[in-house]
């Protein structure tokens, strides 16, 4: 379990799936009500305490990203939850096991691979344009790395995983958002990235 505080109220937290699996949850729970999920959750804003000095109290917005081969991305925001009344909100403070929580599930089909050098970026999209994989993509810069982006709808299972493992080879799952990338990365290549970058290279 990783976390980052992106401002003063909002922090990201990146599961992997083995981080799931030791405390007996699928990836499927994340959407259902479960004891399992809440014990997850409050384990996750104690570390982010302990960690970041982020305190959950209070009104709360947690938005779960699901990353195709990486694991998961909980953003959690305080203050975002309205139209409650003060009433409800002093009963809600008196419980301290409760987080008073607008929960935003999405199921992201991008793939993120982050890469050290734009060789690496280079001779990645040389193998995935050679075997015929796939010829789109996004390339961001972000954090002093190249991030490439990829949403393979409707890829066959053995085409999707050969894409993964060349990805893999070269560089490494990254743990953020593409909205987290529009908004401090830079866009490099805004489509076709590995075509463009074959053309240029």
């Amino acid at each position: 379990m990783k976390i980052e505080r992106l401002n003063q109220d909002k922090i990201r937290i990146f599961l992997t799936f083995d981080d799931l699996l030791e405390r007996g949850i699928q990836k499927e729970d994340m959407w259902r009500e479960i004891p399992k999920v809440h014990e997850l959750f409050s384990e996750m804003m104690d570390q982010a305490y302990s960690e970041l000095g982020f305190d959950a109290s209070g009104p709360l917005a947690v938005e779960v990203f699901a990353l195709p081969a990486q694991g998961m991305v909980v953003i959690v925001t305080r203050g975002k939850v309205g139209g409650k009344s003060d009433d409800h909100l002093q009963e809600e403070e008196n419980d301290e096991d409760v987080y008073e929580m607008e929960v935003t599930l999405e199921q992201s089909d991008i793939v993120l691979y982050s890469f050290r050098d734009i060789e690496d970026v280079i001779s990645v999209c040389k193998q995935l344009k050679a075997v015929d994989l796939i010829e789109d993509g996004r390339l961001y810069a972000y954090n002093g790395k190249y991030m490439l982006a990829f949403e393979p709808v409707g890829f066959e299972l053995p085409r999707y995983h050969a894409m993964i493992a060349l990805l893999a080879e070269y560089g490494e799952a990254a743990s953020v958002t593409t909205a987290v990338l529009e908004e401090y990365g830079k866009v490099i290549v805004p489509a076709k990235a590995v075509l463009e970058i074959c053309t240029h290279f």
